[in-house]
């Protein structure tokens, strides 16, 4: 469980699109074996410390004709944003993906000491 120090709590969402691959016969819709796509995502205010992050599929549209193979992370979290990272791996193919997000986390309080 995170417990947060200030009274001032932010949350911030989005949607990103990470690729639409069949317009370009692009490699997540041709391609096989691992492979991956990364959006950088910038929060709309600074958080205090890195927040809490989530992610979801929010639309794909893939082949019928292998495995739904997919994984999506929040990785490198900071205080200023994170990169969503979606993998997928062996013969499947996705031909567009757009990824939900949501932070959650504690702000920057004005009324807050800082001691050096």
């Amino acid at each position: 469980m995170r417990r947060f120090n200030s009274g001032l709590v932010g949350i911030d969402h989005g949607d990103v699109v990470m690729f639409s691959d069949f317009e370009d016969d692009g490699q997540m819709w041709r391609g096989e074996g691992p492979r991956q796509s990364r959006a950088p995502v910038t929060f709309k205010q600074c958080y205090a410390v890195p927040p809490h992050v989530q992610v979801s599929i929010s639309m794909w549209d893939i082949s019928n004709s292998s495995n739904i193979r997919a994984d999506v992370q929040a990785e490198n979290i900071t205080t200023e944003g994170f990169e969503i990272v979606f993998r997928t791996w062996a013969d499947t193919q996705v031909a567009r993906l757009r990824v939900a997000w949501t932070s959650f986390g504690e702000l920057p309080n004005d009324d807050g000491w800082e001691l050096y």
